[in-house]
């Protein structure tokens, strides 16, 4: 049996899966992600990506973060890919219990699925820091240096920055499903992203996946592994409910 027969097989047999997904689920859409070849980490900037995606970097510098921001962090084009159209599907028939992602992109929920557990916030929140006022992306997008509301504080994207803790209740929500699931696919990222990727040692279960194009610190450990592009293997997957 091959490794795409054995992983069909497996959602087959299951009906509380949970998908742990990272920028490489979004790579399909357009979106860069951090550390391939031509990633964010890559390129070239007055300071690095992951300085300036930063708290502090935020409180000393919000002209320059905004500038990074929304070149790179901005991306009204993107569509959902088959990766997010087939984990949305699979969550309509019921064999999928929630999305945990560390994309801010918000294309699970494009593509459809409802329970979604974002890790690292979403670039289509945004809050006056002041009197907490909501700002569409669009807001942001379209002004120019720092954004600021009608009460002169700053508009702030609801994204998990470095030095920033996570939100405790999407915690809690993921670690709970996390415990529950049956099968636990993880797809589209590097696992070195913590405390994310600690996560997944909360999973109790038996049949643990990984999917991505290059190895990862869990390799090892998985049952199955399966190496490419993700929407291009879930997109082979049929769901038979």
């Amino acid at each position: 049996m091959s490794e795409l027969e054995t992983l069909q097989s497996w959602i087959d047999q299951s009906h509380n899966i949970v998908f742990f997904g990272g920028a490489g689920v979004s790579t399909e859409s357009g979106i860069k992600d951090f550390r391939s070849p031509d990633g964010l980490y890559n390129q070239h900037y007055k300071f690095p990506p992951e300085t300036m995606l930063s708290r502090s970097f935020f409180d000393a510098h919000p002209e320059e973060f905004f500038r990074f921001y929304r070149d790179k962090m901005l991306n009204p084009g993107a569509k959902p890919n088959a990766a997010h159209k087939k984990l949305a599907e699979l969550e309509a028939a019921g064999k999928l219990r929630s999305v945990i992602t560390q994309n801010i992109d918000g294309l699970h929920q494009e593509a459809g699925s409802r329970r979604v557990w974002e890790l690292h916030g979403s670039v289509l929140r945004n809050r006056c820091m002041r009197c907490g006022k909501p700002y569409p992306t669009r807001f942001l997008a379209e002004c120019e240096g720092v954004p600021r509301c009608a009460c002169g504080g700053i508009v702030k994207p609801e994204v998990v920055l470095y030095e920033e803790s996570l939100d405790a209740h999407v915690l809690e929500g993921a670690v709970a499903d996390l415990r529950q699931a049956d099968l636990l696919i993880i797809g589209g990222t590097s696992l070195v992203v913590y405390p994310a990727a600690g996560l997944i040692n909360y999973y109790r279960g038996d049949r643990l996946v990984l999917i991505n194009k290059t190895p990862t610190p869990y390799d090892r450990r998985a049952d199955l592994v399966l190496t490419g592009p993700i929407g291009e293997i879930l997109g082979q997957i049929q769901v038979n409910g």
